[in-house]
């Protein structure tokens, strides 16, 4: 296996990629990940100048990304054909999780107005969720939809925990996941039990929901559950505990099943967060086979590029992308 020795380059130094091949950043855990890699292929950064990356979708009919820069308030768009970067929405309500629908629309979570919306075709916005059972929800994050239409999103309290990410504001429900019914639109509440759901992201044929408990101790977890007719979910489980300082937050799941999860320093009191930056790679067992190290805690990855075997990675900072032998689930 590949071993991975830490850079001598001390924080805050500008990404240099690697002149070599294989990338001695991206690690090997297990010899599964040795045929999800590309020999060839490096960590690149597209782009750097953000507060907070979050949330990245990939719009292939346009070939450009979206991603959402949460303090500065605003969703940059990355142009696939000339490498520019521009601002393609501000103010974007702190924007957070970016997805698309069915249709292709946009779907965002909004911190600062609490919600989750749609982008329509001629630029109007729609709302999808705002409250469940008359009150205010607290600041959607992670947003996924399924085969069926239904949107599911995540709900925990960060963006009404001061003005940095939103608006100070008490708690009027506690966190948890929710689904938007495709047939009437109703907002139905699934999960409850989760301190902080994150990431969320279903398996390839759609039977398992996977969701991210980011503030569970004394370790963070990634949760499974079955699903069923009308986004009914049973037979919670543990997939993976963290066990140990790192910590999870957005999701992807590829076509074989893998799990690719943002990763970082839980910033716990006294952890040094060497060697955690970046993705850390689960097979569906919940083995860990690879890790691709960045210089910057990862908040969310998404697959796309021209054949969806480009993972893209919103890192603190900045924006990163890898080629990897395998493509996103559709």
């Amino acid at each position: 296996m590949t071993a991975w020795h830490p850079p001598t380059a001390s924080p805050g130094t500008p990404f240099v990629a690697s002149s070599r091949y294989p990338d001695p950043a991206i690690e090997v855990l297990h010899e599964k990940f040795l045929a999800l890699r590309l020999f060839s292929a490096g960590v690149e950064q597209l782009y750097t100048g953000c507060r907070w990356s979050e949330g990245p979708v990939w719009f292939g009919d346009g070939r450009f990304l979206l991603w959402s820069d949460i303090p500065n308030n605003r969703i940059l768009r990355w142009d696939d054909c000339s490498g520019a970067v521009s601002v393609f929405r501000a103010p974007s309500n702190n924007s957070n999780g970016l997805a698309r629908d069915r249709q292709g629309r946009l779907l965002a979570c909004e911190h600062l107005t609490r919600r989750v919306t749609r982008t329509e075709y001629d630029g109007s916005i729609t709302v999808l969720a705002d409250c469940w059972q008359g009150k205010r929800l607290n600041s959607p994050n992670d947003i996924v939809c399924a085969g069926d239409g239904a949107v599911w999103f995540t709900d925990p309290l960060f963006g009404i925990a001061g003005h940095w990410e939103g608006e100070p504001a008490p708690s009027e429900t506690p966190w948890a996941v929710y689904r938007v019914d495709p047939q009437n639109g109703a907002v139905e509440r699934k999960i409850d039990d989760l301190a902080a759901p994150n990431g969320l992201a279903f398996s390839p044929d759609e039977r398992v929901l996977y969701v991210v408990e980011s503030r569970a101790t004394p370790h963070r977890r990634i949760w499974q559950y079955d699903v069923g007719a009308r986004g009914a979910l049973s037979n919670k489980r543990l997939f993976v505990d963290a066990q140990g300082p790192g910590a999870y937050d957005g999701i992807a799941v590829d076509v074989q099943g893998n799990v690719w999860c943002g990763f970082g320093s839980s910033g716990a009191p006294g952890v040094d967060p060497e060697g955690l930056d970046g993705v850390r790679v689960y097979d569906a067992a919940g083995t860990p086979i690879g890790h691709i190290h960045l210089p910057e805690r990862c908040a969310n990855v998404c697959f796309g590029g021209a054949k969806r075997n480009r993972l893209f990675m919103a890192a603190s900072h900045s924006l990163y992308a890898l080629y990897v032998n395998v493509q996103g689930a559709a």
